[in-house]
């Protein structure tokens, strides 16, 4: 655990001055086909200065949390201020007064052994083998992280928390009667916590390994996609996927101020009325979300930042210097990785809102049309403009599920596709397992319900 050593030292101080002292601490294990090929453990410390004059920051880091490195990159930050300043001359105002946040999170760092981590793939991997001998591979992956941050603000604000998140990831390939191989990749179990805190027994895992194995054999014999913009089913999975990449990233302020297509569009209808996305702090639907920001790297007490409103583009994501900029209020989206980078407006848990509708009858409304069940990967860019990778999905025909379909993509523009939207499930589910790779990453997750669309699908 980190110790306050640094709590005195930005009382009194005239400028605007964040302090920051930050442990990262990450653990990997990979094992495919039995084979153990991963196995990591690294931690970075440190402690960060930042400090602003006239519209410009000046930054300063050093890998050590003593006292004295705090005093050395105060004043370093300082001087980086007045340098910039002086050669910049931006003249601007200061920034957002927000609300003075003193948050200490209870939770204690757990040490995990290595050996605790790779016994549990080890025996993972060795369930896969002996019940499913034929696959052409397996891999078993296990990925912890964990964040400990201890802020000082000059403006008063503090906060001391600490995020662990540990997630086991599955991956099978599988021979098909063509001879290509098919693969299908699942998140076991992932969420917040330390490792021994979320996984306890490798036979709590075993129902969603046959499922996974289930959905692998329909998919080795399944059929190719028909190209072309039809209905379609995403899952929630890859609607929070949307909300995220292809929504989230053009309405973070300092995207917009850059040129997103989100720049011209504040207060117009860019979805159907049934969409509304909220990038949520800490709880949504009266519990907690799956990795709870309560005070951001600004000092910024957190709250959730509505984004569309019943398809209307309704706000930005915010730090104290754009929220002067446009007139709005921050809401907590300042966030840094590493004790050395400085914070960037980043998202936190982006979700599509669900609506009222049953699954089984947004089915039985399509007469031809896709059920997508999974993606893995893909890319958006500030225009909206999105492609991503479809590893699971189903046939719909008069109504009902019918085939797997193989590895498929969907493309479109997210302001075009979201106002195709007519149904949303009433149930939403998030998907927390991923990094945002903003120019440092960053743990996120997003979420939605099961929506129908117009999408572009592609085809063999």
């Amino acid at each position: 655990m980190l110790h306050d050593k640094i709590k005195d030292l930005v009382n009194g101080v005239p400028e605007y001055t964040e302090l920051r002292a930050q442990v990262n601490t990450n653990y990997g294990i990979s094992i495919v086909s039995g084979n153990l090929v991963g196995n990591s453990r690294a931690t970075s410390s440190g402690v960060s200065a930042r400090v602003y004059k006239n519209g410009v920051y000046g930054f300063s880091s050093m890998g050590d949390d003593s006292e004295e490195s705090a005093k050395n990159v105060l004043r370093a930050a300082k001087e980086n201020a007045l340098f910039l300043d002086g050669k910049v001359k931006k003249g601007k105002p200061g920034l957002y007064e927000s609300p003075i946040a003193d948050f200490t999170e209870r939770h204690d760092f757990i040490d995990v052994p290595q050996k605790t981590i790779l016994d549990y793939a080890r025996e993972t991997d060795d369930y896969i083998q002996n019940k499913y001998p034929d696959l052409a591979s397996r891999s078993v992956m296990i990925r912890c992280d964990s964040i400990e941050r201890l802020l000082h603000v000059s403006t008063g604000s503090f906060a001391h928390t600490i995020s662990p998140r540990a997630c086991l990831y599955v991956s099978m390939t599988a021979e098909a009667t063509d001879g290509t191989n098919v693969e299908l990749f699942d998140v076991m179990e992932c969420g917040r916590g330390y490792f021994t805190e979320l996984f306890h027994d490798p036979s709590e895992l075993y129902e969603k390994i046959d499922t996974l194995h289930e959905k692998l054999m329909a998919k080795r014999d399944g059929v190719f996609s028909e190209a072309g913009v039809c209905d379609c089913i995403i899952d929630s999975s890859i609607a929070g996927m949307i909300a995220h990449e292809a929504v989230g990233h053009t309405v973070e302020a300092d995207l917009v101020m850059a040129g997103s297509v989100a720049a011209s569009r504040l207060g117009q209808q860019v979805a159907s009325d049934k969409i509304t996305i909220i990038d949520f702090a800490h709880t949504a639907f009266g519990k907690p979300v799956p990795l709870p920001v309560y005070v951001d790297d600004e000092g910024t007490p957190c709250e959730d930042a509505v984004l569309i409103e019943n398809g209307i583009l309704t706000g930005y994501m915010n730090n104290k210097e754009s929220a002067v900029h446009f007139g709005m209020k921050p809401c907590g989206n300042a966030r840094a990785y590493e004790f050395s980078d400085e914070p960037l407006i980043r998202m936190r848990n982006t979700a599509i809102l669900p609506g009222k509708d049953k699954l089984e009858d947004m089915i039985a409304s399509i007469d031809n049309g896709y059920y997508l069940t999974r993606t893995q990967n893909g890319q958006a860019d500030t225009t909206g403009e999105f492609m991503f990778g479809i590893t699971m999905g189903y046939e719909i025909k008069n109504g009902k599920l019918g085939r797997a379909i193989r590895d498929t993509t969907i493309s479109g523009v997210a302001f075009e596709m979201l106002k195709t939207v007519d149904m949303l499930s009433d149930e939403i589910s998030w998907a927390s397992s991923g990094y945002c790779g903003k120019k440092q990453p960053m743990p996120v997750s997003d979420g939605g319900p099961a929506v129908k669309c117009k999408i572009n699908i592609g085809g063999r």
